[in-house]
């Protein structure tokens, strides 16, 4: 956990200069038995304390909280409960110490991790194919009966001495024959294995995106430079961004915007409902896109037309490392910046104040859909103008995580289901309806969520509607400058309005818990 990095960083500094835990504490204005607890990672420590400390032994913030340390501890957590160490005796409370002490052998075993995860889906997936795929499975026949054809054909001509001169041409015909076949079917198995589509794709692309955007703190001075640049020159062209947009498009990039039916456009071509091609300068929506959708999308491709060295300074970062992954990178940035047109950070920010973090009222003022709201809010880290630190979660109706921002202190899951306690899996009991939940952890941590289903609209009566969930969550200190706070018993050290949870199943401590889906697989902690 965040706090054991930075009890650790502590003692440590304080050690590095010579000082005592006596001459901290009394420069801090703590006693010293309280700087021991802190030191120890037995209490928390933010705010004024926080800073007072990182006066007097001379660190940086950012340095002692650690946020790629904390990535570090969380992607370990899950490691820890990966099922091929289901008996090793592992304490999941030295994960923070291993972190903290040998960064570097953490950081190769979360290598190592990954790596024996990428092979293991890709031998899935292989696995899949092979017991699958009917062209896999006749050729798989073919070859077994060409080799039993010229197996016995061998034995024969090699067993009998006495073989008529017509019998053994007719037995080394068959031989050449069945061998030829063969040689036929192997190539036409390679050359289906040679075909780009039967390629298994490595998961590793999708975290390293997710990586840098944590590693930022989801925050791009560049990009907002830039978005409000690409904002001004917009709004040149209509007061109004939905009608600037197109306006802005035709004329400085000579893009045409026209619509589509579902059933008369090629699906595959269309992602988020729209589908843009380069050459003719065209963007297409489906009927069916909503408003939102459009001004977003809108917006990215004048972003990705218009601020293309940006976003590629954007994706210039060594953590990384192939192709697929800069692609990806790109189209988030792109989205970021789409985003920060839509919503300006300096008049979003203050909108957000003002309403009290309500989203359904920053949606309807700036014309964006609740996850879009959701995405910008997390972005609010921007030195001396801060927003509420929020973490971000999406959730399809499997239960499976499509999309987080984690907070410290809470590792939302990269992959897999969280508890299923969690409001953003009650969303989906009560569509259309905003959920909120003051959320108490085995360790006495609280967090507000907020939660509620998206629908993408579908396109016509027989298309199903398959809704996706998505959830902010903030330490509950910042609760009551939330209009979700309203009417929350927050007093004591457990409201009476909180909500015993827990991590994923396979890390939760709560053995009396109704609601388990797996066993704990961690050893106990020790407080």
């Amino acid at each position: 956990m965040a706090r054991q990095l930075i009890g650790y960083r502590i003692r440590e500094q304080r050690r590095h200069l010579g000082l005592t835990q006596a001459g901290v504490a009394k420069q801090v204005g703590i006693s010293p038995s309280y700087l021991n607890l802190i030191e120890a990672n037995k209490r928390a420590i933010a705010g004024a304390t926080l800073r007072r400390i990182t006066e007097v032994l001379k660190l940086d913030p950012e340095t002692l909280t650690g946020r790629s340390e904390q990535r570090l501890v969380d992607d370990l957590r899950e490691l820890v409960v990966d099922p091929m160490l289901r008996d090793v005796e592992l304490d999941e409370a030295s994960v923070g110490d291993l972190v903290g002490r040998h960064p570097g052998w953490a950081n190769a075993l979360l290598a190592l991790w990954r790596a024996y995860r990428d092979q293991a889906q890709i031998a899935s997936a292989l696995s899949d194919r092979l017991n699958q795929d009917p062209v896999l499975a006749d050729a798989v026949h073919q070859m077994l009966t060409h080799v039993t054809a010229i197996r016995s054909a061998s034995e024969i001509l090699e067993t009998t001495d006495d073989l008529e001169p017509d019998h053994r041409r007719r037995f080394q015909a068959i031989l050449a024959g069945e061998s030829a076949l063969l040689s036929d079917t192997v190539q036409s198995l390679a050359a289906f294995f040679d075909k780009p589509q039967t390629g298994s794709r490595a998961i590793t692309a999708a975290e390293e995106v997710d990586d840098l955007i944590v590693e930022r703190g989801n925050h791009f001075p560049a990009l907002e430079d830039a978005a409000d640049n690409l904002a001004a020159d917009i709004h040149r062209h209509g007061r109004l961004l939905l009608s600037a947009l197109p306006e802005y498009l035709s004329r400085v990039h000579g893009v045409t915007i026209d619509n589509r039916t579902a059933g008369a456009a090629d699906s595959v071509r269309f992602r988020n409902l729209c589908a843009y091609d380069g050459e003719t300068r065209s963007l297409v929506f489906l009927h069916h896109a909503s408003v939102a959708t459009r001004q977003f999308q809108m917006a990215r491709l004048a972003a990705e037309l218009c601020a293309r060295d940006a976003l590629l300074g954007g994706i210039e970062d060594p953590c990384l490392t192939s192709p697929a992954a800069r692609d990806q990178a790109f189209r988030a940035l792109a989205s970021y910046m789409a985003s920060a047109v839509v919503m300006p950070y300096d008049r979003f920010h203050a909108d957000a104040v003002e309403a009290r973090y309500d989203i359904e009222v920053l949606r309807q003022r700036y014309g964006a859909s609740f996850e879009q709201v959701g995405h910008r809010l997390v972005t609010l880290r921007r030195p001396g103008g801060e927003g509420i630190p929020f973490g971000f979660l999406r959730s399809n109706p499997a239960g499976f995580t499509t999309k987080r921002f984690p907070l410290p202190g809470l590792p939302l899951p990269r992959r897999g289901h969280g508890c299923p306690l969690w409001a953003i899996y009650g969303a989906f009991q009560t569509p259309g309806r905003v959920q909120r939940q003051y959320a108490r952890f085995p360790n006495n941590t609280g967090y507000l969520f907020v939660a509620a289903t998206v629908t993408k609209q579908p396109a016509t009566f027989h298309e199903p509607s398959v809704p996706h969930a998505v959830m902010l969550a903030c330490d509950v200190i910042h609760a009551d400058r939330t209009v979700y706070g309203d009417g929350l018993d927050l007093g004591g050290a457990v409201g009476s309005a909180a909500t015993p949870v827990g991590p994923a199943c396979r890390l939760c401590p709560r053995l009396d818990c109704l609601h388990r889906a797996e066993e704990r697989v961690v050893a106990d902690t020790a407080g």
